[in-house]
């Protein structure tokens, strides 16, 4: 199971929308029983502009869908179902794709941040600046910053990758140890934990795999990181959305409907580096 992200936009939660029974999609031709064939980079012309998407086919795909996030388009779809077919499906819905493609870049233009000395980055949703010196390309954590040693020659998007590496080592030391608190108060062994650099989910959780939770999380405050491990906690004994759900969560976590209220806002402040 999984928690979604805000960027995430399902066609089918349109205002005014109708939304058919079940997942909320559109259905499909017969799934295939190909395997999945790796993601393909499309065109399509919608009203007078030519739009880029990301095909993605496949056997577990039952349904038709789009998403739009800070990449672009993307569109889901079985494996069986014709390209004439994909592509009158989002003819379809062009006002829509347009629209939220227009909203997502004038978000992304403020989101972009640009890693310089000097910048601040959020850090559990308090500002923490950046000091950028000469060094072996390495970064270290101070009380009030984040130090980045950078070798001579290197630019803004070097300076990017030295700061994700660091947020993302610190999200998985304290992703850990939070893990660790709601399991405990789930009388659970804390399961596997990995990282995930996910556009559009916050959290997943398996049986089999374990739990990955979005290392930019770690830009947030501390009370929405706990929503998010205990939401992926609590599918360890229920894999659905339903009261039973709610419940398991509300029991390690009582507050969590003002959690997942602001972490709709917030999300949206998260930076993209």
């Amino acid at each position: 199971m999984t928690l979604a992200l805000f960027e995430q936009l399902s066609l089918f939660k349109l205002p005014g929308a109708k939304t058919p029974k079940g997942e909320g999609d559109a259905p499909s031709p017969r799934a295939s029983k190909s395997p999945a064939k790796p993601p393909r980079q499309r065109h399509v012309h919608l009203g007078n502009q030519i739009v880029a998407y990301t095909l993605r086919q496949g056997q577990r795909r039952r349904r038709l869908s789009l998403t739009i996030d800070e990449r672009g388009l993307s569109v889901g779809a079985p494996g069986r179902v014709s390209l004439a077919e994909i592509e009158a499906f989002v003819h379809a819905h062009a006002e829509w794709v347009l629209a939220k493609l227009a909203e997502h870049a004038g978000q992304n233009t403020h989101r972009h941040l640009t890693v310089r000395d000097g910048s601040r980055l959020p850090l559990l949703g308090a500002p923490v600046a950046v000091r950028i010196v000469p060094g072996a390309n390495r970064s270290r954590w101070h009380e009030d910053h984040l130090l980045l040693e950078a070798r001579e020659g290197t630019d803004s998007a070097d300076h990017a990758n030295l700061a994700r590496r660091a947020l993302q080592r610190r999200a998985l030391a304290l992703f850990h140890e939070r893990l660790g608190h709601y399991a405990g108060r789930l009388g659970r062994t804390p399961p596997r934990l990995g990282l995930s650099n996910a556009r559009t989910r916050w959290g997943s959780c398996s049986s089999r795999t374990g739990i990955r939770i979005n290392w930019r999380l770690i830009h947030l405050p501390l009370p929405l990181i706990d929503y998010v491990i205990a939401h992926e906690l609590a599918h360890l004994v229920e894999m659905n959305h339903s009261p039973r759900f709610w419940a398991v969560v509300e029991s390690i976590y009582p507050e969590w409907e003002a959690a997942r209220r602001e972490l709709k806002l917030r999300g949206r402040e998260i930076p993209i580096l």
